[in-house]
């Protein structure tokens, strides 16, 4: 099958070199020039683990190019696919659907023969017929159908998300459609992995439906960690008790300092938005945002009491500042509360991240960005930990604490135990949901 990727954006790239790793022509196109020349000369502009190699793989194997034009990547395609962004519109917290109209339009001038016209992108309920609307419109004589195909990929695991998904779902409404679709993912099929078809409209939903839930998990634990302070529970040992219950599961309730990424806020955002918009509140799901928010203010405040009450000063280390560890990526990360209010009450803050420089750098003036661990907690007043890197997880503590000026630590992802802590020197010690010390 040839198969055009509209957009090398984080969805757009990992499913264009998995769809050609499964053995399809792929042509990956993009407006941004310096981003396929990069492509191009096998740099890849995003950190996921693996996409390097898979990419340089296929470039080889002549399966997978890259392109700034549109027209000659749909001419012959089977399907051309649309990933481009879908951020929260400034001002209301609805999708912005400027770059999936866009992307439309231009397909429509570029089709020459019948394909199957895939949104990749999370869109809103109806959005698709509203491509259909705006394609037919351009192009009253198109051969095409739409389909909706959102992508349920973790940053971190993408990869693996896509070659072992728990399932693909196909919002589709013709047999030709389904059958193109049907050909795309046999490599999937063939290895009895699910693949879900029904109408557009309801594959649009369970892209939301998913994330919403998933956020309201997370928001949930954190909810119970809090209460847990209050009252002497272990939230980890709660996760855990709840967890073993099927009908619940472990994923998900992992108390933290907030949910963030490219993905759950600004769904959830959407979603209360849809519910609105067809006055059918989303009353769980504002409370989710609404909860999610306060989590991130309270995390600055465990940090500023474990200091003393005041940060003012003070030398704070911190520990990551991506959303989630084997990612560059910084979108609504807890970190872009945290650390601006350190900064704003007087702290002089030191970031160590594997990857979150990059990004980093822009989003977080008035930082010291350092590479090693040990460096940062030189004379430090406080160690934050704020993303769980493998790399942070096994710390000689003895031999961080032995370099602080004050020997304190607020552990964000509850990675130690306040018997590590203590045992290695530290004065205080606070994580989520369960009794420190010190303070």
């Amino acid at each position: 099958m040839k198969i055009a990727m509209i957009g090398t954006g984080y969805v757009g790239l990992v499913s264009g070199v998995c769809f050609s790793d499964f053995g399809h022509d792929v042509v990956c196109v993009d407006k941004d020039p310096n981003k396929i020349a990069q492509l191009e000369q096998g740099i890849v502009p995003i950190y996921e683990p693996g996409l390097d190699d898979l990419m340089a793989k296929n470039v080889s194997a002549g399966r997978l190019s890259f392109s700034t034009d549109l027209q000659a990547a749909v001419d012959g395609a089977d399907a051309i696919f649309i990933a481009v962004g879908t951020p929260t519109r400034r001002g209301d917290g609805h999708a912005d659907l400027t770059y999936v109209m866009a992307a439309a339009i231009e397909i429509a001038d570029a089709l020459t023969g019948y394909a199957v016209i895939v949104t990749k992108s999370t869109v809103p309920v109806g959005t698709n017929r509203q491509v259909q609307k705006v394609i037919t419109e351009a192009n009253p004589e198109a051969d095409f159908d739409i389909a909706s195909n959102p992508e349920f990929l973790r940053e971190g695991a993408a990869i693996d998300d896509f070659m072992r998904p728990d399932r693909v779902v196909v919002g589709v409404e013709s047999a030709r459609a389904i059958e193109v679709m049907g050909a795309i993912y046999r490599p999937l099929s063939l290895r009895e992995f699910s693949i879900m078809y029904t109408g557009l409209e309801s594959a649009e939903m369970i892209k939301y439906a998913a994330n919403a839930f998933l956020a309201m998990k997370i928001t949930f634990i954190n909810e119970i960690a809090s209460l847990c302070e209050r009252t002497g529970a272990d939230v980890k040992m709660v996760s855990k008790g709840m967890g073993l219950d099927n009908r619940i599961g472990s994923k998900f309730l992992h108390a933290g300092p907030g949910y963030g990424g490219s993905c759950f806020p600004k769904d959830t955002q959407a979603l209360a938005r849809m519910g609105q918009d067809h006055a059918v509140p989303m009353q769980l799901t504002e409370t989710v945002i609404k909860v999610n928010d306060e989590v991130k203010r309270r995390m600055v405040d465990k940090v500023v009491d474990i200091c003393g009450g005041s940060v003012n000063g003070k030398t704070i280390a911190v520990l990551g500042v991506t959303f989630k560890p084997n990612t560059d990526d910084m979108r609504d990360a807890p970190s872009l509360t945290i650390v601006p209010q350190l900064v704003g009450n007087g702290a002089k803050v030191r970031v160590v991240d594997p990857q979150g420089k990059h990004e980093g750098e822009a989003l977080l003036p008035g930082v010291s960005w350092l590479d090693d661990v040990y460096q940062a907690a030189q004379d430090a007043d406080a160690l934050v930990i704020l993303t769980e890197w493998n790399e942070f997880r096994a710390l000689d503590l003895k031999r961080m604490a032995e370099r602080m000026s004050t020997p304190v630590m607020a552990d964000l992802r509850n990675i130690y135990s306040p018997k590590d802590a203590e045992n290695a020197g530290f004065s205080a010690y606070v994580s989520i949901g369960r009794a420190g010390y010190g303070v």
